[in-house]
């Protein structure tokens, strides 16, 4: 039986290079490709995939919040992140929300079939460069005034968060998120106030320094 893989990710160049890559592998197969968080979550539902391979600044839910989201609702499924941050607090937080794996995109295409392989077969796979950050981690834990948004800010408030400076307004945040428009004003106070950011420009700034979303987004 093949392993069924989602591939995750907002630039096309990279899911449309995986894709054939990956469908030449002998048992394995991509059932289809997401270019945003919220649709990975989606599609993980409708299609059941084994393995999700995810990036974590997208647009609408970054890979993080989407990988929580995930494996909450499939327990089963696999998720490994493929992305160019290597920085210790995406580390934390993607492990945290339940990844298998983690590899940075200057990964060879060997090592990305090794890992998949091993992720389906319920291990875990770290590259070398995550490895250290892991191992790092337990000699020396940072300090517990976590200050990652990922810390102070919860699920929801990172998703309204997020909407909000990609330049949704209130009312489309509620709709997109099926909230009311008095939730979603609730949320945006509650963001500044916890961040003391009481504009957008900064708070765009803020999500950009934390990887919510990209400056190519």
């Amino acid at each position: 039986m093949s392993i069924r893989i989602l591939l995750a990710d907002d630039h096309k160049i990279i899911y449309e290079s995986l894709e054939p890559l990956l469908d030449k592998q002998p048992g394995m197969e991509v059932v289809a490709t997401a270019e945003n968080g919220r649709k990975a979550v989606q599609m993980t539902q409708d299609l059941k995939p084994d393995v999700v391979i995810i990036d974590i600044s997208m647009p609408d839910l970054n890979g993080i919040d989407a990988t929580h989201q995930i494996i909450a609702q499939h327990p089963e499924t696999k998720v490994i992140v493929l992305s160019m941050h290597a920085d210790r607090q995406y580390v934390t937080a993607i492990l945290n929300a339940g990844a298998s794996g983690y590899l940075t995109k200057n990964c060879s295409s060997d090592e990305l079939v090794s890992a998949i392989k091993i992720v389906a077969a319920n291990k875990k796979y770290l590259s070398p460069e995550i490895s250290g950050i892991v191992i790092e981690e337990s000699i020396s834990p940072p300090p517990t005034s976590d200050s990652s948004v990922f810390s102070i800010l919860t699920m929801r408030e990172r998703e309204v968060l997020q909407l909000l400076v990609e330049g949704n307004t209130v009312k489309q945040i509620a709709d997109h998120l099926h909230l009311s428009i008095q939730t979603v004003h609730a949320h945006r106070q509650k963001i500044m106030e916890k961040l003391n950011i009481y504009n957008i420009a900064e708070l765009t700034k803020y999500a950009i320094r934390e990887g919510l979303i990209s400056t190519e987004n």
